[in-house]
């Protein structure tokens, strides 16, 4: 019995060791091939096999210098920002002159040409033979209000002329042309307002002027005595005045019919406004073009 177990143990060893030597043989040939593929086959990086995405162009010459267009439009409109303010200021101290203490009319008359809106005294009588209408014109009322009035209007109320007449200046030889005032349609004839055509010398308070150029569309004067404009070449040369042209202001004490002085209009454009906007938007719309095309290059 000894004997026959001792024989069984040896058999189990040996069928242990077989065994154990059958399943080594499979791990050394995987090591064998897996060592073999690593030599024929280097290690792959997969961190380098995603693509990297490239880096945006740098903006060109061409690029920079479009940027011209964005930035000019935005300082024009910094400037007109500038112009508004200016104009706005001179309409004011404009205004203030004609509400100031009125001065003697200068010997040498050439000085009025840098007086304009300033208020002057001056004396003599009016060569009511060389009358001349200037219009259609709308009349300003004393209280500053303007009645609606123009070439197409035919009510008397709101539409009729300027006279203008030469004035004789006393105590000297010098014609300069006044703006009586505003007169209606069926006062253009001299008869029809007889008693404010003064005869005797009279004293007046006028505002200085300048002569207008011709304005866009307008046509040509009718004939010597209706002007559209304060053509000052024109009208001196048909009356023999001195290139002198003031408004007289209104004079509550006039008598009916005569007529309405005060018709004086600060005639200086502001439309500083209007172009400010247009310079912004041009450099706003033009800005985002740019940043569109050069910088973030998204066609259209």
């Amino acid at each position: 019995m000894l004997r026959l177990s001792s024989q069984i143990c040896k058999q189990s060893v040996t069928l242990q060791r077989l065994a154990g030597s059958t399943n080594t043989i499979p791990t050394v040939r995987l090591q064998l091939v897996t060592r073999k593929m690593t030599q024929q086959h280097p290690k792959v990086d997969f961190t380098t096999s995603i693509p990297i995405a490239k880096k945006k162009d740098k903006i060109t010459a061409l690029g920079w210098f479009l940027l011209i267009i964005p930035a000019t439009t935005f300082g024009l409109g910094v400037w007109q920002v500038k112009r508004k303010i200016w104009k706005e200021q001179l309409i004011k101290d404009l205004d203030k002159q004609l509400h100031m203490e009125p001065v003697d009319l200068p010997d040498d008359l050439s000085q009025l040409s840098q007086m304009e809106y300033r208020l002057v005294k001056l004396r003599g009588r009016f060569l009511h033979d060389k009358e001349m209408l200037m219009g259609p014109r709308s009349l300003i009322r004393p209280d500053g209000g303007e009645t609606q009035g123009g070439l197409f209007s035919q009510r008397d109320s709101g539409n009729g002329y300027l006279v203008i007449t030469p004035f004789q200046l006393a105590d000297r030889d010098d014609i300069v042309l006044v703006n009586r005032g505003w007169i209606s349609r069926k006062h253009t004839e001299k008869e029809t307002r007889a008693l404010g055509q003064y005869q005797n010398e009279v004293e007046l308070t006028a505002v200085v002027r300048q002569g207008e150029t011709r304005p866009q569309f307008t046509p040509d004067h009718k004939d010597g005595q209706v002007y559209l404009y304060r053509d000052l070449n024109r009208m001196c040369k048909n009356s023999g005045a001195q290139p002198i042209f003031l408004d007289a202001v209104y004079d509550p004490k006039a008598p009916e019919g005569s007529p309405i002085g005060g018709q004086t209009r600060v005639t200086l454009r502001n439309d500083h406004l209007s172009y400010l906007v247009t310079w912004f938007s041009l450099s706003a719309a033009t800005a985002y073009l740019w940043h569109r095309q050069i910088v973030r290059r998204i066609p259209f």
